[in-house]
């Protein structure tokens, strides 16, 4: 019974330490784009593993995220980002991932002026 009541309290006490440990960051992350088709793509790029919160603004081109430092590092979500084909100020996205976007988010390829996101209406 001794034995029992003794590994409880280390357990606890090694699942208290391990959640001390685990560090929570937030990070404004410059990442280029145009419309609501890029924010629901990069914010759906950010559904992984060690990041609690992601949103994007198509109006200031930032991203504010959040996550835990010990799972995932900044550089990794400039890259998550780069993936599906929007530039970070840290990592640009290849050419051909870029490419395939739809024309209005081709943020490299032309302005697009308010008038323009009205027409299209997204």
């Amino acid at each position: 019974m001794k034995t029992k009541i003794i590994l409880t309290i280390v357990s606890a006490f090694f699942a208290f330490t391990l959640n001390a440990q685990s560090k929570i960051v937030t990070a404004t992350i410059k990442v280029y784009g145009n419309c609501t088709q890029c924010k629901k793509r990069i914010e759906t790029a950010l559904d992984h593993k060690g990041i609690k919160k992601a949103e994007w603004s198509p109006k200031t081109k930032e991203l504010q995220v959040v996550y835990n430092s010990n799972k995932i590092t900044e550089l990794e979500i400039h890259e998550l980002v780069a993936n599906v084909g929007h530039d970070t100020d840290k990592v640009k996205a290849k050419d051909d991932v870029y490419a395939s976007l739809p024309f209005c988010c081709l943020y490299r390829d032309h302005e697009m002026n308010e008038q323009d996101h009205k027409m299209m209406n997204h």
